[in-house]
């Protein structure tokens, strides 16, 4: 069979995503490559193809998470694909299985860690095996610069040291000029043709917001938008993950807690029951997620800054992969890079301090900008775009003239430095706004003549004040935290400079609303889509697996919105292949006749 053939009878795809034939062309030809596509662009399907096209042979997948490999071999069984792999998780029964599959040659994909990958035993059964190519999947984590090291990809170069008559195909979505040339030489990958598809995702609205406080007020106006929808909210701690989520369920949102310190068996049942959609949330620190090929994720949200912006990018990369509108919430303070600077101080290697260091600050900057999310995104991954126009918050914004907070800015400054410079924000703003705690008439801070002079100001908006004047870098931090002010700080306190800021720093935040746009006058193929949705849930059930393997949800709006009569026309549906058809088109295609 072509390509083409393979394409629409074993993915039931009638056309290529960008760079996904060129990737497919040049692996076809036996080339080492290296692909840069973003998440959701279709990477898997650039070497699942090319692995059928080479009959009796096997291809090789090294990919990075369990939950990963088990998520893509469900989902090639799904489509009648021949593969297996070799982890862990199985015993030694389903291991001499696996093997007499591959020395009957009965297996298309194989997929396996990184570190089974470097065992002697692995590296001899290669040479058994009749290899059409190997593919490195997330080959970020090859880099000492990526943003997920990890040591056992860079010792892949035996592949080619060893093996160096099979070409090596590396994919990865995040990855800028610096990263790339690095995956390339750890790989010795041999004159690989190189692709860099667009970072632009044009299905992902972009929202980023100054947290108040713990930021709950934010999230749970967000989650109103959202509430029979599949999401990840992403906070720093473990300790975190359990506190957002039970609130979360006390405010009627279905919601569970995932970290690495919980159980594996609990991990394992609260991914499935997310990946089932059993659970419509998980609140997770950065353990959950590149083990995540769920197509249907609405929305990611950020309860503070991650720790780069190929993080960020990764992360958000989780929503929307159907192709599907997603939206993505960045909730965020100065006290993150506070906090992840202070972790990042216990790094020996002074260069990787730094380096990290710049990270953090580049996404801080990012947040606090003005300019198009979507523009800045992909300018950092060396890529010019125009702005997005409606597709982020600051696109959205309409011109806001800057407000003089001048007067404010010095009655702050003036607190701190009349206080010696010593104490943290808290108590700052308790003087500011005449507090009669026990810290402040301990200390006679009433006494001063800077005490309740700002009682008038909330302290949501005494908190946005602080982050703008560290914004400005008018204020820094002490070695305790305390507010210690700048030079430019003490420029300002003595009335020679003006601060401004945006008019909404004194007003109350409002009701979070969806920059997501609804389709005017599809209501009735939203109505389809849920019942259609409904049928999808019960067959996965029965099958235990994801509802998403059975069909995505942008195959479902497409089942909706033509309501397909015969096998004929169920069949041009984009992601419906020959054995989908004959697994689950009788039903889709009765439930289509009964909403006519």
């Amino acid at each position: 069979m072509s390509i083409e053939e393979i394409l629409e009878k074993k993915f039931g795809f009638n056309s290529f995503r960008p760079l996904q034939r060129k990737s497919i062309e040049a692996i076809t030809s036996k080339q080492d490559l290296l692909t840069i596509l973003p998440t959701g662009g279709g990477k898997s399907l650039c070497y699942q193809l090319p692995a059928l096209y080479f009959k009796n042979q096997l291809t090789v997948v090294i990919s990075p998470l369990i939950a990963l490999i088990n998520d893509q071999v469900m989902a090639l069984k799904e489509n009648g694909i021949k593969a297996d792999k070799l982890t862990s998780e199985l015993n030694k029964k389903e291991i001499s299985r696996v093997y007499k599959e591959l020395h009957n040659k009965e297996l298309s994909l194989l997929y396996v860690s990184p570190e089974r990958a470097n065992m002697y035993s692995f590296k001899l059964l290669l040479q058994q095996l009749d290899i059409s190519f190997i593919v490195i999947d997330e080959a970020h984590c090859v880099s000492e610069w990526g943003h997920e090291f990890r040591p056992d990809y860079r010792k892949l170069h035996f592949l080619k040291e060893e093996f160096s008559h099979i070409p090596v195909v590396a994919f990865t979505a995040t990855a800028t000029s610096k990263v790339a040339d690095d995956i390339v030489n750890s790989l010795r990958l041999n004159n690989p043709v190189r692709l860099k598809g667009s970072f632009f995702r044009d299905n992902l609205i972009l929202n980023v917001k100054k947290r108040v406080n713990n930021g709950r007020v934010e999230l749970i106006n967000f989650l109103k938008n959202y509430k029979e929808e599949s999401g990840i909210i992403y906070t720093f701690t473990r300790k975190e993950t359990q506190e957002i989520a039970n609130f979360l369920n006390s405010k009627g949102f279905d919601a569970l807690a995932y970290h690495a310190g919980l159980k594996s068996e609990l991990r394992r049942e609260t991914q499935d029951k997310f990946i089932k959609d059993k659970t419509k949330i998980i609140v997770a620190t950065i353990a959950f997620g590149m083990g995540i090929d769920k197509s249907n994720v609405r929305f990611v949200v950020h309860m503070d800054l991650p720790k780069s912006m190929e993080s960020y990018y990764q992360e958000i990369g989780r929503a929307g992969r159907d192709g599907l509108k997603s939206e993505c919430l960045l909730l965020y303070s100065i006290n993150d890079v506070v906090k992840k600077s202070e972790l990042m101080n216990t790094i020996e290697d002074k260069q990787y301090k730094n380096f990290a260091k710049n990270k953090i600050e580049e996404l801080y900057a990012y947040a606090n900008s003005r300019e198009c999310r979507h523009k800045a995104v992909t300018g950092y991954f060396e890529e010019s775009l125009n702005q997005c126009e409606n597709l982020c918050d600051n696109c959205q914004k309409e011109d806001v003239e800057e407000l003089d907070i001048t007067k404010e800015a010095r009655m702050l400054l003036s607190t701190i430095y009349r206080t010696g410079q010593n104490f943290g924000k808290a108590h700052i703003i308790d003087i500011l706004r005449g507090s009669k705690n026990e810290k402040v008439l301990n200390n006679r801070h009433d006494k001063l003549s800077v005490y309740a002079i700002g009682v008038k100001i909330t302290k949501t908006s005494w908190n946005l004040i602080i982050d703008k004047l560290f914004e400005i870098k008018a204020l820094k931090r002490g070695g305790f935290r305390e507010l210690v002010l700048t030079l430019f700080g003490a420029d300002i306190l003595k009335g020679n400079t003006k601060v401004g800021a945006e008019e909404d720093i004194f007003q109350k935040q409002d009701r979070h609303v969806s920059l997501v746009k609804k389709d005017v006058g599809f209501e009735h193929v939203d109505k389809y889509f849920e019942a259609f949705k409904q049928l999808r849930k019960e067959i996965a059930s029965k099958a235990k697996v994801p509802p998403y393997v059975v069909f995505s949800d942008k195959t479902l709006k497409e089942i909706a919105s033509r309501l397909p009569q015969d096998k004929e026309s169920f069949l041009k549906i984009n992601g419906v292949a020959q054995v989908k058809l004959e697994r689950y088109g009788e039903q889709f295609i009765q439930k289509a006749k009964e909403l006519i």
